[in-house]
């Protein structure tokens, strides 16, 4: 019984070792020390059940991550917000390391069938539990940065979380009219006036089309539910040619 029972626990973990294998080489990365990885994804719960074996839990690369995350995030957005004051700066960072986000990513990539669970945890289903989730998440951003360093985070951030910012993911958050006003004010360069150029569809799921104009010339145009939002759209493509002249220049 007990020959078959350490059986059974060398399959369970060359299964878990090659699920593991399998993950490094799908996003191009190769861990030094393999045990850090494992603990970012193994709850306490795991380690409660297997007391006589040296395995650690993850919440203390959770600790690291969590500040290791806002530091990446912090510098990107900085960068790319260059007209972004520090309040708005700081709504948009929560938006993006929150809870809710966090489950998002991890479900991108796969994370529910990495992390290692007590048997108790797995029956109420731990594994799809946000918050567990999410401090994976953050765990596994701090594994990544002892056994790598800042840029391999960087470059796991570039194919999963700086492209939904780059598309707008986070757009509820953040007011470009603002931005964009702040802009023009910053550099005396004219006079923004917005107006609306189409309303379309049934009244129940109305879209509006807005134009943005500087000294008469249309700098942006932009979609949404309501009028707000499409001029808030529209002024995000403002910011981002104007941005984009300046840069040239």
């Amino acid at each position: 019984m007990r020959k078959q029972s350490r059986s059974n626990d060398r399959r369970q973990k060359l299964k878990v070792d090659e699920k593991f294998k399998a993950f490094q080489v799908s996003y191009g990365i190769t861990f030094q020390n393999e045990k850090l990885l494992k603990q970012a994804f193994t709850h306490s719960s795991y380690v409660n059940e297997h007391r006589r074996k040296p395995y650690e839990d993850n919440e203390r690369l959770e600790f690291l991550g969590d500040a290791v995350l806002e530091l990446t995030v912090s510098n990107f957005l900085y960068n790319k917000y260059p007209t972004m004051s520090e309040g708005e700066l700081t709504k948009l960072r929560a938006a993006i390391v929150c809870e809710p986000s966090l489950v998002k990513f991890s479900h991108e990539m796969n994370f529910g069938e990495l992390i290692l669970l007590g048997k108790g945890e797995e029956m109420t289903g731990g594994r799809e539990r946000p918050a567990l989730l999410a401090d994976v998440f953050e765990a596994f951003i701090g594994a990544l940065y002892l056994d790598q360093g800042l840029d391999t985070v960087i470059s796991i951030l570039e194919r999963v979380v700086f492209p939904k910012i780059n598309v707008g993911a986070f757009s509820h958050v953040m007011d470009y009219k603002s931005q964009l006003q702040e802009f023009v004010q910053r550099d005396s360069i004219g006079v923004l006036e917005y107006s609306i150029l189409q309303e379309r569809g049934p009244a129940h799921s109305r879209e509006f089309v807005s134009r943005v104009c500087l000294n008469g010339e249309e700098l942006g145009t932009g979609n949404g539910r309501s009028k707000k939002e499409a001029e808030q759209h529209a002024a995000q493509m403002a910011l981002e040619k104007l941005k984009h002249k300046i840069d040239v220049n």
